[in-house]
C-alpha cells in the first residue's frame, strides 16, 4: 500500500459522477476514488458496481457509528461490494470497531478500515464548546488513533497535521488517510486544517484526499496529474 491520491466523488447523481471519470478514461493511472455519502445516498450500491467495473479503486466513506452489533452487520453488508477502504467512526468505542472489523472479515477480500477520529472541520472551540472535550484537537486524534490500533483497525482517518504523530507514536505502517488537502493558494471551503499535497507528503500521509480542487478545477485531469506529482512522484 503506497501513497495515493484519492479524488472525493461529491456528486448528487451518478451521472455527473460517472461523467467526471470519463475524463480519465485515456490515464495509464486510474484514480483511487471515493465515494461518500451524498453519492452512495442517491445511487445506492450500485454506482460502487459500475465504478469497480470501470478499474477504480474506491473508498467507500460512510463513517458507521451505532452499536456494535449494527455496525457489523451493516460492515458484512458492504463487504459485498469489493471496495478497497471503508471506515468508522471511532467516537463509537473499541468495541464497535472490533464489530466493524468482524463484520468484513471473512473471504478473500479484506478491505482496509481505517476510523475517522475528529473531522477536519472541527477546530478547539468546537471541541471545548459544543463537544464538551476539553482536551486538544490533537490529544483526541492520537488518542482515538490508539484505540483503533487496539481495535485491530489499518489506520486511521485525521487531518495531515497529525499524520506524522500518529506514525511517531502508533507505528509507520498504521495508516493516515488525510482530507483538508487544497493546492496553495486555493480555497479552503469548509475546512479548518489544511495542508498543501507537498506538505502533506513531507508529515508522511499514506493517502490524501481531495474533492473540489480537482473536481472542480478548470481542467480536473491536469489538477489530478499535479496533486499525483506533488505528492507521489519523488
Amino acid at each position: 500500500m503506497g501513497k495515493d491520491v484519492i479524488v472525493a466523488l461529491d456528486f448528487p447523481t451518478g451521472k455527473e459522477a460517472l461523467d467526471f471519470l470519463d475524463l480519465f478514461q485515456k490515464e495509464e493511472r486510474k484514480p483511487y476514488v471515493k465515494v461518500g455519502m451524498e453519492l452512495f445516498y442517491s445511487e445506492g450500491p450500485e454506482i460502487v458496481r459500475q465504478i469497480k467495473k470501470r478499474g477504480h479503486s474506491i473508498f467507500l466513506d460512510l463513517k458507521l457509528h451505532d452499536i456494535p452489533n449494527t455496525v457489523k452487520g451493516g460492515m458484512a453488508s458492504l463487504k459485498a461490494l469489493g471496495v478497497d477502504m471503508t471506515n468508522v467512526h471511532a467516537s463509537g468505542g473499541i468495541l464497535m470497531m472490533k464489530a466493524g472489523l468482524e463484520g468484513l472479515s471473512g473471504g478473500e477480500h479484506l478491505p482496509i478500515l481505517i476510523a475517522v477520529t475528529q473531522l477536519t472541520s472541527t477546530d478547539q472551540r468546537m471541541m471545548e464548546e459544543e463537544l464538551l472535550i476539553p482536551k486538544t484537537v490533537k490529544e483526541v486524534v492520537l488518542h482515538y488513533g490508539e484505540n483503533a490500533k487496539a481495535a485491530g483497525l489499518h489506520g486511521v482517518v485525521c487531518s495531515p497535521h497529525e499524520a506524522k504523530e500518529i506514525h511517531e507514536r502508533i507505528g509507520a505502517d498504521f495508516l493516515t488517510v488525510t482530507p483538508g488537502v487544497r493546492f496553495a493558494g486555493g480555497e479552503v471551503g469548509d475546512q479548518k486544517r489544511v495542508m498543501t499535497p507537498e506538505e502533506a507528503k513531507k508529515v508522511g500521509s499514506d493517502y490524501i484526499v481531495m474533492g473540489r480542487p480537482i473536481t472542480k478545477a478548470e481542467n480536473p485531469v491536469e489538477a489530478y496529474r499535479e496533486a499525483v506529482r506533488q505528492f507521489c512522484d519523488s
